[in-house]
């Protein structure tokens, strides 16, 4: 049986209610963000239960990923390492080299590359082989339609007439979107997501935005989207976090709270699709990659 050693690189969250603040200043590490916004992100924290279950569903897919692996006849062993949180990257780092690993196979927990969300994490893992983007894989395809055709049956429909699919994507400074291919990664995604899900139609939007509000952010936002809704006559949508690969609190508060409540407001039914999480199919992908890395 081969032997492969894997680490699923991720951004990482708070697994408890203590930990909220010392992740949340590691992440902004020493950047000047006013104490009300912060604050607030506390709050959304302590909303969705005083913690996020990133850690866990990355642990899940770990799992899921090990075993679909030795199913294979692949001696997988499959860790975690996040940026911001435990097991930090580094020290991941010392215990393959403690245990005499060079090459481990990582999987970057993003599907679209951006400075932030793919290029910082190339490189943590010396010696590593990174796979490949898999924004267009047609597995992460296959798992993200189901996940759209799973909200529009629990809208009572069968086909899309008269729903908006929106696909949503953490919003990134403009600047980095126009030196990056994370717009047109994610256009590609959303045309076959949309396409294998039956949806004739479809558009994208951000959320999740930072920074200082002088500063340009890829637009729209969710909530503008959604409130302009009624305008074009439409009253339903389902709402895509395709640039999440699990629920955190981007999705569990900034969707399923904010974004949800502009919808009601609005007059608009809202469904969300699931992240991915540990879909089967998205686990078949990463097996795939980790794989065909290794050969």
């Amino acid at each position: 049986m081969n032997s492969r050693e894997v680490v699923l690189l991720g951004f990482g969250g708070p697994t408890r209610t203590e930990e909220i603040r010392p992740f949340l200043d590691r992440v902004l590490q020493g950047r000047r963000i006013p104490r009300e916004r912060y604050e607030t992100v506390v709050e959304h924290y302590m909303h969705i239960g005083g913690k996020s279950p990133f850690n866990d569903l990355t642990q899940r897919q770990a799992d899921a990923l090990a075993r679909e692996l030795r199913q294979r006849g692949v001696d997988a062993s499959v860790r975690t390492a996040y940026v911001n949180a435990a097991p930090f990257v580094g020290e991941v780092v010392k215990q393959l080299e403690t245990q005499g690993i060079k090459d481990p196979v990582v999987v970057i927990l993003a599907a679209h590359q951006s400075p932030a969300s793919w290029d910082k994490y190339l490189g943590l893992i010396p010696g590593a082989r990174y796979v490949p983007p898999y924004y267009e894989h047609p597995l992460f395809v296959q798992a993200n339609a189901e996940r759209v055709g799973d909200a529009l049956q629990r809208l009572g429909k069968t086909a899309f007439e008269g729903v908006e699919l929106i696909f949503t994507a953490h919003s990134i400074p403009q600047a980095m979107a126009d030196a990056s291919p994370y717009v047109e990664q994610l256009r590609r995604s959303a045309q076959l997501i949309a396409a294998r899900a039956g949806a004739g139609s479809w558009r994208i939007a951000y959320q999740s935005r930072s920074g200082a509000p002088m500063d340009k952010w890829l637009e729209p936002d969710i909530r503008d989207v959604l409130r302009a809704l009624p305008q074009e006559g439409i009253s339903e949508a389902i709402v895509a976090p395709i640039g999440f690969l699990c629920d955190h609190v981007e999705v569990l508060y900034d969707l399923d709270v904010d974004a949800a409540d502009a919808a009601r407001e609005s007059g608009v039914r809202m469904e969300r699709a699931a992240a991915l999480n540990d879909h089967p199919l998205f686990v078949r992908m990463m097996a795939d990659l980790v794989e065909q890395c290794a050969a």
